[in-house]
């Protein structure tokens, strides 16, 4: 695996039909700057506006994985993405003149030969790396999808489906060596049973579908009248049925090129996690769907490993992000002030955490006598504190500045915190503009409400000594 981050070396063009759309469309892959990512750029819409290729700017799994991001749409982008993932590229910017890459023969054989050909650049930035510390696991027990990434020092795919065809039986493929991508998987196609075609034309997909872009696989009887009504649908005078179940007697490219293309599906959208992953993937019956929820948690892990790098903690385990001794190196609160016991989530806009109310806090000594009740205002110092170490993550040198309230609004307290209650915490980030922070925050005991409120906060620097 490379090291360090890759880019192209010129601009280079594809052009075609979009699978889906149906729509006439160029793409130019062209050089950038380190840390740019891939970004979808465009070009046909006025001021060519820019998708990140972000798992959080998914919209539609249908068939596809669909972005969107500042009023402009790109459709079935993970072919594309899977090219430039499996040259181990970091840094392009995607131009199209329409809503959807050209499909060409349905693989990313094409994507790639073009990405080669404009050479690739080795920049100057190291890569990130998204490394496992313990298994991840993501299921939809209901349509038999099951994802695993174990531990591991380089990455590894192993795909198996099973779609109870007779045509396909059950197949696996497994990619060893992300070199082994070029040959092995990217020429592999993408496919469908002929009873998903009807459904698919009505939901208005396959617009740009043709017997050389994609593989039709025939798992029923067909009489002579639906062969000619297929033949109208892809545009043929006429159409046949290969022994073996495939569509116009299309020959295979591999024995297994379904379970191949899987693998290819599910590299091109783990790509939306923003990070390389290092690890074991094993998925059984993997589809769009899947995939993104996958990346969502490898993306929300990965913001974790890297708040826990800038505060120098080690990330804890067993549903714990920071414990208190990490806790200790991110806030400057100490006892009998510091009021977080620990952090279960964390994610770019959100955090929960937890604080285990005892009777030796020194506040129940006045408060009240033979009544002791956690003060209301040090619930919203708690909600506060965790609140801060979401607002420190976005801070570049987050040891260098103070995190000050500047007010507090719609707070409400619904229910008393007494000794032996654990306060929940779950807050989310409103907004960032320059220093100042808005917050909301809900705190819980066994479920219920205890208090709200949102908050208002401000970094200010440190006096330097």
């Amino acid at each position: 695996m490379f090291t360090k981050q890759h880019t192209i070396g010129k601009s280079v063009t594809v052009s075609g039909i979009g699978l889906h759309t149906g729509v006439e469309v160029s793409m130019t892959f062209h050089p950038a700057e380190e840390n740019h990512g891939f970004v979808f750029c465009r070009t046909d819409m006025p001021g060519s506006p820019r998708v990140r290729a972000d798992v959080d700017n998914v919209i539609d799994t249908l068939r596809g994985t669909t972005l969107s991001e500042n009023g402009a749409q790109v459709h079935t982008v993970e072919h594309t993405l899977a090219a430039l993932v499996g040259l181990q590229i970091d840094n392009v910017l995607i131009a199209l003149d329409g809503p959807e890459p050209p499909v060409m023969d349905g693989s990313s054989a094409v994507y790639l030969a073009a990405l080669k050909s404009a050479g690739i650049i080795e920049q100057e930035a190291d890569r990130e790396f998204f490394i496992l510390e313990e298994a991840l696991h993501y299921a939809e027990p209901d349509r038999g999808v099951d994802i695993a990434a174990l531990p591991q020092d380089d990455l590894r795919i192993t795909v198996m489906v099973d779609y109870n065809s007779p045509v396909l039986g059950s197949q696996h493929a497994t990619l060893v060596n992300i070199e082994d991508f070029e040959n092995e998987f990217a020429p592999s196609r993408t496919f469908c049973f002929l009873h998903e075609l009807e459904m698919l034309v009505e939901k208005g997909l396959i617009r740009g579908g043709d017997l050389n872009n994609a593989i039709v696989i025939v798992d029923r009887e067909i009489d002579e009248a639906q062969i000619k009504k297929l033949a109208l649908l892809f545009n043929r005078d006429f159409i046949t049925v290969a022994k073996e179940g495939i569509l116009n007697n299309t020959e295979l490219r591999f024995r297994n090129e379904p379970a191949r293309h899987k693998l290819l599906d599910l590299l091109g959208d783990l790509a939306l996690a923003g990070v390389v992953v290092k690890g074991q993937i094993i998925a059984a019956r993997p589809g769009h769907a899947a995939n993104v929820e996958f990346a969502r948690k490898i993306k929300n892990l990965y913001k974790q490993q890297k708040i826990a790098r800038k505060f120098k903690t080690g990330q804890s385990k067993n549903g714990v992000v920071f414990d208190i001794n990490a806790i200790h190196n991110i806030l400057p609160h100490r006892y009998p002030f510091l009021l977080v016991d620990k952090v279960t989530s964390f994610s770019e806009k959100h955090i929960e955490g937890i604080k285990n109310v005892t009777i030796n806090e020194p506040f129940f000594v006045g408060h009240f006598e033979g009544n002791p009740i956690m003060p209301g205002v040090l619930q919203l110092e708690a909600m506060a504190q965790i609140g801060g170490i979401l607002l420190l993550n976005t801070i570049d040198n987050p040891k260098d500045v103070w995190v000050y309230f500047l007010a507090i609004d719609n707070a409400r307290f619904k229910k008393p915190v007494i000794p032996g209650d654990t306060l929940h915490f779950k807050l989310e980030l409103k907004s960032i503009k320059r220093n100042i922070c808005m917050l909301s925050g809900k705190a819980y005991v066994d479920g219920a409400l205890v208090c709200e409120a949102d908050l208002v906060s401000s970094f200010v620097k440190k006096d330097k000594p």
